[in-house]
């Protein structure tokens, strides 16, 4: 539970870790858990009480594009284990830590099970692609327009790259289709996906509906990975003929 705001003050220099623990482990366990004690964000994490390092990937994005202000409403998709839940009460003042300031409004959903965040309303063990699941959060907005939906979703990988680039970009159509049916004009949209040759397509798609889409890269986001982030901006609303 936070208890007051964060302030991004670490300055501390990490150096290369190799763990001392790994005999018996497998490569692939022990090149892992390497490059979890090597990574400062994980550290970094663990100090400013954020449940992943994912959380300084919204920080990031947030920081540049400014779209999680206060008094705003967000639904973040695929929220397990709530670090993005977390920045979005944070920066929205869903906590109300914020008297001066309006408070916004934050709904998290994830097929898994999502442990309460002071501030947020948590739909845990609830598939987001299941329609039914979509007309719950439509029904917990309770009337309320989106200024953001958000997304860190990504299916588990099968190792097959061409079935694995199908399922996440389904994921985001997922998403995006939500997002034009509950989104107020020039509300926001994020999504995640991997560098594909479906991702122009997919771009193309969002700027249907938004007037500007962009890839980004945050530097959190870990150099060999081919995560990548779509940020479509200004919803253009949907015109009833």
């Amino acid at each position: 539970m936070l208890k007051s705001r964060l302030i991004h003050t670490c300055t501390s220099t990490f150096k290369h870790v190799v763990p001392n623990n790994i005999k018996g482990k497998g490569s692939s366990s022990a090149k892992w858990l390497t490059r979890q004690l090597s990574d400062p964000y994980v550290e970094k994490a663990k100090m400013m009480n954020y449940r992943c390092r994912s959380a300084f990937k919204l920080i990031e994005i947030d920081d540049r594009h400014k779209f999680l202000n206060p008094g705003k409403v967000i639904v973040d998709c695929g929220a397990a284990p709530g670090s993005w839940t977390q920045v979005a009460v944070n920066r929205v003042n869903a906590d109300g830590l914020l008297s001066d300031q309006p408070r916004g409004v934050v709904i998290a959903v994830d097929k898994q099970q999502l442990f309460p965040i002071s501030g947020a309303i948590i739909l845990g063990n609830s598939d987001f692609t299941n329609p039914v699941v979509q007309d719950t959060l439509k029904t917990m907005l309770d009337g309320k327009e989106v200024d953001a939906v958000i997304s860190d979703m990504a299916p588990n990988t099968t190792g097959v790259k061409e079935m694995d680039d199908e399922n996440i970009i389904n994921l985001c159509y997922s998403v995006l289709r939500f997002a034009v049916l509950v989104s107020k004009v020039s509300a926001v949209l994020v999504v995640k996906l991997w560098q594909s040759g479906y991702t122009k397509k997919l771009q193309n798609d969002m700027e249907r509906f938004y007037h500007t889409v962009k890839v980004v890269k945050p530097n959190s986001s870990r150099t060999d990975s081919a995560e990548i982030f779509l940020i479509a901006k200004d919803f253009k609303g949907l015109k009833v003929s």
